[in-house]
C-alpha cells in the first residue's frame, strides 16, 4: 500500500467506502490467521513508574495514587486462574521500575513456564538489553512495547526522557527480536498533536517493522495529569488534530491488518472503554483476532489506572464478566481460540500480503 493510499484512507469520511474497507480487512483476518479469537489475560501486578508521561495514570509525580507490587505466590495464583479460564496467555504489565529486580521477574517468568502451560507476554517498559535476556532465558515468549508515535518531537513533548533511558524503543525492539522474542508494538490514535501525515507514517512504521503483534487504539487521557488539564482548557481542536475516535480507531485497525496480516492484532481495551457496548465486536470486525481480559484482582485494578475505566463490583462479577465475553465472541460466528496462538511466519506470505494491500 503506498503513502497516498494510506493518506487517502486516514482522511475518507464516507461510510460506504469505509465499509468496504472494513470488510477487506475481515477477509484478510480470516484468510491469514483464521476466525479463531485468542484470549489473553492481562495482569497488572506492580503500578510502580519512574516516568512521569503526560497522559498516563500511574506518572512518578501523581503522590496520591497507592502504590502496589504484587508477591509472586499472588501472580502465580492468577497464572492459575488464567489457565483455568482455557486462555492460552498471561501478560504481566506493570509500570516502568526500574528498581524492581530482574532475577525477581525471571523467577516469576520460568515459574509460570514450569507451572502451566501458558505463554509470557511481558510489558514492562524500556529496558536494559542484558534484562531482556535474561528475562528471554527464563521462558519468556513475547515483549509488548509501543513506540506510541513516529513523531520524534510529539514522543519526547509527552514522553519525558529518564537518564539513561531516551526513548529508542525501535532500537530495544530491534534487541528483542534478535533474543528470539515475538514483538508486539503500536501507537494510539488521536494522541493530541497527531495529524493525518503523523499517523500515515506511524502505519508505514508498523509495515516497515512487521511485527508479531500490534496494539492500536484510541487516545484516552488520565484527567488527573497535566495533559487532560490543558485539553481540558483548550477552546477547539485544531482542524488537522486525528480525531480519538471509534471510527477513525476502526479505519487504523483495518489499515493494520492489511499491512500486517499475519499479525495478532487486539481489540483493545481502550477501544472497549471508548465504546462498552460494542467496542470488541466492532474491532473484530475489522482485523482484529485477539481479545484481553483484565485478570487483575479487584483490589490492584483500581490502583492500576492508566486511563479511567470501570471496575467490577466484585471478583464475582468477573466470572460473569468472562461468560459475557465468550458469548459476544461466538455471536459474531467467531471461535475461541486453544493454546498460545503465535504469531503466523510471515516469510511465505510475503507476495500474498502484497496483492491483498494492493487492492484496499
Amino acid at each position: 500500500m503506498k503513502s497516498h493510499d494510506i493518506q487517502h484512507w486516514i482522511t475518507t469520511t464516507d461510510p460506504r467506502a469505509l465499509g468496504n474497507l472494513y470488510r477487506r480487512a475481515d477477509d484478510c483476518r480470516r484468510r491469514f490467521v483464521g476466525d479463531a479469537v485468542h484470549l489473553r489475560g492481562l495482569l497488572n501486578f506492580a503500578n510502580i513508574c519512574r516516568r512521569n508521561c503526560w497522559y498516563c495514570g500511574l506518572r512518578a509525580e501523581r503522590t496520591d495514587l497507592p502504590r502496589y507490587r504484587m508477591s509472586q505466590a499472588d501472580i502465580l495464583t492468577c497464572a492459575r486462574r488464567v489457565e483455568q479460564l482455557g486462555y492460552g496467555t498471561i501478560v504481566l504489565q506493570s509500570g516502568e521500575d526500574h528498581s524492581m529486580d530482574p532475577v525477581w521477574i525471571g523467577e516469576i517468568v520460568r515459574r509460570i513456564k514450569g507451572e502451566t502451560g501458558l505463554a509470557v507476554t511481558l510489558s514492562l517498559g524500556e529496558r536494559h538489553p542484558l534484562e531482556l535476556e535474561v528475562w528471554k532465558r527464563a521462558g519468556a515468549d513475547r515483549y509488548l512495547l509501543k513506540f506510541e508515535t513516529s513523531n520524534h518531537d510529539l514522543y519526547c513533548r509527552y514522553h519525558p526522557a529518564l537518564a539513561g533511558f531516551g526513548g529508542n524503543r525501535l532500537g530495544i525492539l530491534a534487541w528483542l527480536r534478535d533474543l528470539g522474542y515475538e514483538i508486539g508494538t503500536g501507537f494510539m490514535v488521536g494522541l493530541p498533536g497527531q495529524t493525518p501525515a503523523d499517523l500515515r507514517r506511524d502505519l508505514e512504521m508498523l509495515d516497515m517493522l512487521q511485527p508479531d503483534m500490534i496494539g492500536v487504539g484510541p487516545f484516552i487521557p488520565h484527567p488527573a495529569t497535566p495533559l487532560a488539564r490543558i485539553l481540558a482548557d483548550m477552546p477547539a481542536r485544531p482542524i488537522d488534530q486525528v480525531p480519538a475516535s471509534t471510527g477513525m480507531t476502526l479505519t487504523v485497525l483495518a489499515l493494520v491488518r492489511l499491512l500486517c496480516p499475519t499479525a495478532n492484532i487486539p481489540a483493545t481495551t481502550a477501544l472497549g472503554t471508548v465504546d462498552p457496548a460494542y467496542g470488541y465486536e466492532s474491532g473484530l470486525t475489522c482485523g482484529a483476532n485477539v481479545i484481553m481480559p483484565d485478570v487483575t484482582p479487584r483490589a490492584y485494578r483500581e490502583k492500576y489506572e492508566i486511563y479511567p475505566r470501570p471496575l467490577p463490583p466484585s471478583e464475582e462479577d468477573g466470572e460473569a464478566d468472562h461468560r459475557r465475553l465468550m458469548d459476544r465472541i461466538r455471536s459474531l460466528g467467531r471461535s475461541v481460540g486453544r493454546g498460545p496462538g503465535a504469531a503466523v511466519s510471515f516469510g511465505h506470505h510475503r507476495g500474498e500480503k502484497n496483492h491483498e494491500t494492493s487492492r484496499a
